[in-house]
């Protein structure tokens, strides 16, 4: 098939994720917690050909001594950082620990956690959304944690967010997407939002699954750190995201309730239909 054709033409096409001011050519954001080391992180985001990376402020400081071999590795990077408030309970403390963020990376994103149950990690959308209007109005690019709610969601997208962040299930599960008739309602109701999948992706496919849905990208973090080997399930991430991407633009097939067959026998001989 010659590239002039539209079914080739998607492969060559640029397909940039406009995003916080920026163009992005990969749609996966790399976590870096946890990992056995940074040497290992920073191979995995080498192989994934990450270009954003979250880090968290509360776990480690750039301008501490301890933290000093790692930040260098991650400015050595040259990829976006995506600061985040993780560990903050309220608005107001996410709001402090977001203003520090930017004084000290360097950088307008954020990406807002604000925890409203311990147990489940589940964020608090009252706090979020409370923390989203406040950040957005003093120039942040807010990159909103949230569930998979809509009406939530909805808010978010009113305050202004520049990424709307749905759970797939429960951050550090790994149980992969739990509710993909809400994940698809998101989508089909905020078309014009930027929406990245985080937390509770445990696998490739279920990278492949969401990106499939739409979604724009997807943050991992505890599935390629964890992983037997970590920079090989990082390029595979990498690898499921771009074909998920490439399956919703190429518009898959409608589900059907019967059968059909592929090869019809309508208007076939009936001395060929036993051949």
């Amino acid at each position: 098939m010659s590239a002039a054709t539209p079914g080739s033409a998607l492969l060559t096409q640029p397909d940039l994720l406009q995003v916080g001011g920026v163009g992005l050519n990969s749609r996966l954001f790399l976590g870096t917690a946890r990992y056995p080391s940074p040497s290992v992180l920073a191979d995995a985001a080498q192989a994934a050909q990450v270009e954003v990376l979250t880090v968290s402020l509360r776990r480690l400081a750039p301008q501490s001594q301890s933290g000093q071999a790692w930040w260098q590795r991650i400015q050595s990077l040259g990829a976006h950082l995506l600061p985040n408030t993780a560990g903050c309970h309220s608005a107001d403390e996410a709001i402090t620990l977001a203003h520090m963020a930017r004084e000290i990376f360097g950088t307008p994103w954020i990406k807002l956690e604000v925890i409203g149950d311990d147990y489940t990690l589940q964020p608090d959308p009252w706090g979020t959304v409370a923390a989203a209007q406040t950040l957005v109005r003093e120039g942040f690019a807010v990159f909103a944690y949230t569930t998979d709610d809509l009406v939530t969601a909805m808010k978010l997208r009113d305050a202004g967010v520049a990424a709307i962040m749905p759970w797939a299930a429960p951050i550090g599960t790994g149980a992969g997407p739990r509710n993909l008739p809400a994940l698809r309602t998101l989508r089909e109701r905020l078309p014009d939002s930027v929406l990245v999948v985080d937390a509770g992706i445990g696998a490739p496919h279920h990278a492949a699954q969401v990106m499939e849905l739409g979604f724009d990208a997807v943050l991992v973090n505890t599935a390629v750190a964890e992983a037997g080997d970590p920079v090989a399930m990082a390029r595979a991430f990498t690898l499921s995201v771009r074909a998920g991407r490439l399956a919703h633009r190429a518009l898959p097939m409608r589900m059907r309730e019967v059968a059909q067959a592929s090869t019809p026998m309508v208007g076939v001989p009936f001395w060929h239909q036993g051949s």
